[in-house]
This record gives structure tokens, C-alpha cells and sequence, in this order.
């Protein structure tokens, strides 16, 4: 006799996000998809009587419609399902477990046994990776204003997005976030452990799916003076035996284009560098759809179902 399977209820399912956790999910036997009609995705009685049904609800939703989806769950007490948030609603909220397991010893366990755990953003995904074994190494200051710098695909833009670029009215690569209130900022503040605020320039480009984010480093600014090597091996120790994040060797050619992990769940993290003069890029490369989204929280719903 076999288990029956988890029953998983995506709110927004019809999003980017939404449908490429369904996609990923399709032909699985440990889980079941349970449906809202779409007539009645805003009628909270409807929504209730199915989140008292499923195991587990996957919030794919704008940040406001994701915090009345949590207000129902907790209007349900015992009978509400757990909760994995794709939004930026609760990303740095009390109560609200960060679902990026590889982030710490011991962060793969949190999330197993949490009511409530946050999806991370895409970019907060690709800085913290980098960010958060250097700054518990001691190689990163915490206080020093750093610059991360990021080029995305633009499926993570959003509807009116993707429309332009797929009806040819957007250009081929631009700057955004000019203002420097990018939303993902406080998740890597509070993830990558840092105090001064960073200065975080996106970027989009015309491709559909894929993203670098950059951290550039002048070693001798850092703690100690480290050589490029020092860097490496403390995020190559941290992702020691991790299936998802890994850390590889820098291209000779000094070259690195954003799509190669494309439907993939996986992060590679390289370090580029001129010893001679003193200076180093370190480059996470990712799918922003994959370990930057859905990817991540096919993970996360894995280690919060024990499937």
C-alpha cells in the first residue's frame, strides 16, 4: 500500500510562476493539483473550501492578494494548509521561513518542518549565494556598501513585459530599478547578512529566461587582503555536496552568457579575477524562472511534504 498523494492548491496558477510550477509537477505521483474554477478565484468561500482540502497552498500572487490569501489561512486555524509564498509579501516577515535551503546548515530543516516559508526573489537568489559564506567567513564586511549588479531574461518582468518584448516594442537590453528601491533589496540585506544598504543595478535583456548577477570586489578593500583563491574556497566549502549550487572554475575567455541552466533548479557561482590587479568579479549564473522561482519552490514544496 502506498501513500496517497499531497494535495497542492496553486493560487494564481494561471501566472508565470504558477504555470511552471504545474509544469514541473505534471505526471508526478506523489502530488495532486487541485483546481479553483476560475469563475470563482476571488470568491473566498470557494477559496476556503479548497485550502481546508490540500496539504499545502503555493501563493503565485501580487504582494497584496498574497497577504488576504495568508489572512484566509489563518482565518481557518487548525483546518488551513501550509503555506509556500512565491511573492515578496513575506520574504523578511516574523514567523516566515526564507526557502532557500542551501543558505546555512541546517536551513534545509527549517524549511521541512515550517507552516510558512518564503519563496526567495530571483536576484536576492544569485546575491545571497555569493554573499552570505563570505560575510560569515569574515571576507565580506558586513558595513562596506558593496555593488551587485544583475541581467535577467525578461520573463521575470512581469505581464506588460514579456508582451512588449514577444511583440517586438522593447529594447534589446535595458536598465531598471534607476531609483534604487529594488524590491528584492531588503531580502538580501537581511539573508546576505549585510548593514550597509547595497547598491543593486538590474538589468533586463532580450532573452526570455536566464540571469547573472555580479558582485565586483577590489581584494585589497576586503578584510585581510584575500587573493581571489581565499574566496573560492569558502564558497566552494560552503556548496560542498549540494545537488543545486555548486561553484566551478571561471572561463578562460572572461566571457559568460546567461541562459546555459535554462529549466533547470541549479546555480553555478564562479569567481573571475586579475591578481595583478588586485580586483575580482564573482558571478552567479541561474535560471530565473528555475532555482529563481518555480524551480525553488518545487524544492522547497519537496522538503516541506517530505516527498
Amino acid at each position: 500500500m502506498t501513500d496517497a498523494p499531497r494535495k497542492i492548491f496553486i493560487d494564481g496558477e494561471a501566472g508565470t510562476t504558477g504555470l511552471q510550477i504545474r509544469e514541473k509537477l505534471a505526471g508526478r505521483a506523489d502530488v495532486t493539483i487541485v483546481s479553483i474554477d476560475p469563475d470563482k478565484r476571488k470568491d473566498a468561500g470557494a477559496k476556503a473550501d479548497i485550502l481546508r482540502a490540500v496539504d499545502l497552498t503555493i501563493l503565485c500572487l501580487p504582494d497584496g492578494a498574497a497577504k488576504e490569501s495568508v489572512a484566509l489561512v489563518d482565518s481557518l486555524g487548525a483546518e488551513g494548509p501550509r503555506v509556500l509564498d512565491a511573492s515578496t509579501a513575506h520574504r523578511v516577515a516574523p514567523g516566515w521561513t526564507y526557502g532557500f535551503p542551501e543558505l546555512a546548515p541546517g536551513q534545509a530543516e527549517e524549511i521541512a518542518k515550517a507552516r510558512r516559508v518564503a519563496n526567495p526573489g530571483c536576484y536576492a537568489t544569485g546575491a545571497i549565494a555569493i554573499l552570505r559564506p563570505l560575510v560569515d567567513a569574515g571576507l565580506i564586511d558586513a558595513g562596506h556598501v558593496i555593488a551587485i549588479n544583475a541581467v535577467s531574461g525578461y520573463s521575470g518582468g512581469g505581464k506588460q513585459m514579456i508582451e512588449d518584448y514577444e511583440a517586438g516594442r522593447a529594447p534589446a537590453f535595458e536598465l531598471y530599478a534607476l531609483g534604487l528601491e529594488h524590491k528584492h533589496i531588503p531580502e538580501i540585506m537581511a539573508f546576505g547578512r549585510l548593514r550597509a544598504r547595497p547598491v543593486f543595478v538590474p538589468s533586463v535583456g532580450n532573452f526570455r529566461q536566464g540571469m547573472l548577477v555580479s558582485l565586483p570586489l577590489s581584494l585589497d578593500d576586503l578584510p585581510g587582503h584575500p587573493h581571489a583563491g581565499d574566496l573560492e574556497a569558502v564558497l566552494a566549502d560552503h556548496y560542498a555536496g549540494k545537488i543545486h549550487v555548486r561553484v566551478v572554475a571561471a572561463e578562460e575567455n572572461g566571457k559568460l552568457e546567461p541562459e546555459a541552466l535554462n529549466g533547470t533548479n541549479d546555480l553555478e557561482i564562479r569567481v573571475f579575477a586579475n591578481e595583478a590587479r588586485r580586483q575580482a568579479a564573482i558571478v552567479a549564473r541561474l535560471d530565473n524562472l528555475g532555482k529563481g522561482a518555480s524551480g525553488a519552490a518545487v524544492q522547497n514544496l519537496g522538503l516541506m511534504l517530505g516527498l
